[in-house]
């Protein structure tokens, strides 16, 4: 079924005003709206502008989701793409050596032949979505357990998703909105071959540094480009944005394509104070160890650093904005307005005995399982030494040939027939995997998860077998072959068989753990998954009850539309400007003597005659958006590309829970800026026309 606009749906009539009271309607400029529901007559009533099938349709198919983490969109109808340069920032460590470090010198290929083929790197564009909510919840029937209508849901949906990919041959996901009131079938196409096209220098794309991540005014040229290519030749992509060369004005109404990754806004009080109380702070510590590690790691050498830089940007940002988030849930006003919110809902329905019967326990049963929650937390820890590169393809390895041998409707999720495809590809992905890191690292998170699970965890038993965590971490990094793909796709190839027969240590290892890990699923699936999930639905259930349609689901990673305005906002006691321009850029960087992380690239010294120091350089906007959203266009009323998001203020770290359009903000980098740094500062004229829609020879000449 074609994409469709869903208009908001009615409110009870006496509901209509406690609804607005309890944030029902989001006011000004809030919402993540997904393109099924966006909220066309307020958009209408404030800023007098409702977008067309065809224009909404357009910039759809314009907007991409990266698998990495981030999102783009199509700036040509030769599949050109653009993002975020710290969204690309993975694909240009993979690409680099101890010879050349594209993350720090930057990469440019004025010729199509030298475009460089990402490692692992794929785009998603969607192209219709529908909804399957009475197919996904109908496969749940009454007197069913909650673990057993939790499998009866997951088969429902792997069984959808199966049919769509095989008829359509697009890739299909099962969406869940509303924490479960709502399921959507997404269909995607998918692009495998993606090829850098440019990046400039870290240095230029983050400069201030971690200071000055999450804050405003900023200076920064955070913009990538890469090219997306089918049967080897460059995507024709005939949805795509066209450039505004003028950019975004101040007060101009501009909409945000993408996708955020995750929100609690509509978590229950219990849920939040869970993440006050216990997720956060095990995260940020586990962070901090991690970051401290890097670090550390990284003092061993420039190839060390090299290896470790990635991650430390990574981390450092996490860090910030976790810390962040814990310190809203802190705040005795936030956790006030989330109680007051709650209080006003519950009486809503309270007011009819009916929707009482029905809706009335939920939160209770809610509380009840976050109790199991904090009891169960440090469990996680005995999984996240499988983000490491090659441990986490162990148990990939072992889990997926496991999997297979199953029934698609009864693999664990991530496992099924429309999702092998994603899965396999991480699996064998050529990215280079270094042993010396690899090594370190697993010592230094073993000691950290010893400490955290005790020494007679089976987990941790079974792992160090009476060894420390350096004398296993060396045992399994330096004994195994995983590093090599083509070992890995023996593995997979060979099935059970050779997975059972496999005599390398982190194989091995696997094969003792999995079994408990499997456990541990198990358990969380009885006795907090299942009861959660259907709990989750008759909460949105309720509120569709109390709101209607007026309200957008929490983030999920999935397409979200929202829109805003150009705007500064009050800021240590005077105004933060809503536009920045190159003068400040150079102003900045004088102050500061030019000494890191202030400092200048080499190129960007040397140019300053060449710019127009006038040209708008980053932004800030109303647009309600949140980590994921990296990379997205932002876009005016004619559709046009006027900037592109790259980070939110520090007043929005809250974000994750409440929105504040007093000085919550997005930034984003100008599209007047990217197109005079690409001809002033870095000779890529040939790349400007192009996005501009200038005919240009292709011109030939070495990458850089």
């Amino acid at each position: 079924m074609s994409a469709h606009i869903r208009r908001r749906g009615s409110i009870p009539v006496i509901f209509f005003v406690a609804a607005l009271l309890a944030g029902g309607r989001p006011a000004a400029d809030e919402g993540m709206w997904t393109f099924a529901n966006l909220p066309l007559e307020q958009l209408k009533e404030r800023y007098g502008f409702e977008p067309t099938k065809a224009w909404l349709d357009h910039l759809r198919l314009s907007s991409i989701r990266f698998n990495d983490g981030g999102s783009g969109s199509f700036v040509s109808a030769n599949g050109l793409a653009l993002t975020n340069h710290h969204v690309a920032s993975g694909q240009l460590e993979k690409a680099s050596t101890a010879k050349k470090d594209y993350l720090k010198d930057g990469f440019y290929a004025p010729a199509r032949a030298q475009e460089m083929k990402c490692a692992d790197l794929e785009l998603n564009v969607l192209v219709s979505f529908e909804d399957v909510t009475s197919r996904v919840t109908g496969a749940v029937t009454a007197g069913m357990a909650p673990r057993e209508a939790l499998t009866a849901r997951q088969a429902a949906q792997a069984a959808i998703e199966k049919e769509s990919q095989e008829r359509t041959g697009f890739q299909s996901e099962i969406v869940s909105l509303y924490a479960g009131a709502e399921y959507w079938l997404y269909r995607y196409k998918t692009y495998t071959d993606v090829r850098l096209v440019f990046a400039p220098e870290q240095q230029a794309a983050f400069f201030g540094g971690d200071p000055d991540n999450f804050t405003y005014p900023r200076y920064d040229l955070d913009f990538a480009l890469v090219r997306a290519y089918e049967n080897g030749r460059p995507a024709k992509t005939p949805n795509y944005l066209k450039w505004n060369e003028a950019g975004a004005r101040d007060g101009e109404l501009v909409f945000v394509s993408g996708h955020p990754g995750s929100t609690s806004r509509q978590s229950t009080v219990a849920q939040l104070e869970l993440e006050r109380d216990v997720t956060l702070p095990l995260t940020l510590a586990q962070l901090k160890r991690r970051l401290t590690f890097l670090r550390t790691y990284s003092a061993r050498g420039p190839e060390p650093a090299r290896q470790a830089a990635g991650q430390i940007f990574g981390i450092e940002n996490a860090l910030k904005a976790i810390s962040g988030e814990l310190a809203g849930l802190q705040s005795p006003a936030t956790m006030a307005k989330k109680a007051a919110d709650e209080k006003t809902f519950r009486q809503l329905i309270a007011a009819k005995p009916e929707l009482q019967q029905k809706y009335g326990r939920v939160w209770d049963d809610i509380a009840a399982i976050v109790a199991k929650q904090r009891g169960t937390a440090l469990l996680s820890l005995r999984t996240v030494w499988g983000g490491e590169a090659l441990t986490s393809r162990a148990r990939q390895i072992v889990r997926l040939t496991a999997e297979l041998q199953k029934p698609d409707g009864e693999r664990l999720d991530g496992y099924h027939d429309s999702q092998l495809t994603q899965r396999k590809a991480f699996i064998l992905s050529p990215a280079p995997i270094y042993l010396e890191f690899e090594e370190a690292s697993l010592a230094d998170y073993l000691a950290f998860a010893q400490q955290g699970l005790g020494p007679n965890d089976e987990v941790m038993r079974a792992t160090l077998e009476g060894r420390t965590p350096a004398e296993t971490a060396a045992a399994l990094v330096r004994g195994t072959k995983l590093a090599d793909p083509a070992v890995r796709k023996a593995l997979l190839d060979g099935g059970p068989a050779a997975v059972a027969a496999s005599t390398d240590p982190l194989i091995v290892l696997y094969r003792k753990i999995d079994p408990i890990l499997r456990k541990d699923i198990t358990r969380t699936q009885e006795e907090i998954t299942g009861s959660l999930t259907t709990a989750g639905e008759l909460l949105g259930q309720a509120r569709f009850a109390a709101f209607g349609r007026t309200t957008y689901p929490d983030a999920d990673f999935s397409l979200r539309l929202s829109f805003g305005t150009v705007k500064g906002y009050p800021m240590n006691g005077t105004n933060a400007p809503p536009i920045t321009t190159f003068y400040g850029l150079y102003d900045r960087a004088n102050s500061f003597s030019r000494k890191p992380p202030y400092d200048l690239t080499a190129r960007m010294a040397a140019t300053r005659p060449k710019l127009t120091l006038s040209t708008p350089l980053n932004f800030v906007t109303t647009n309600d958006i949140i980590g994921g959203n990296s990379g997205s266009p932002v876009v005016n009323r004619a559709g046009e590309l006027v900037g592109l998001i790259f980070d939110g203020n520090i007043e929005s770290l809250v974000g994750n829970y409440v929105y504040d359009d007093t000085a919550n903000r997005a930034v984003a980098v100008h599209s007047a800026a990217i197109i005079q740094a690409m001809r002033a500062i870095y000779g890529a004229s040939a790349i400007a026309d192009e996005i501009l829609g200038r005919p240009a020879a292709v011109k030939t000449g070495t990458g850089r």
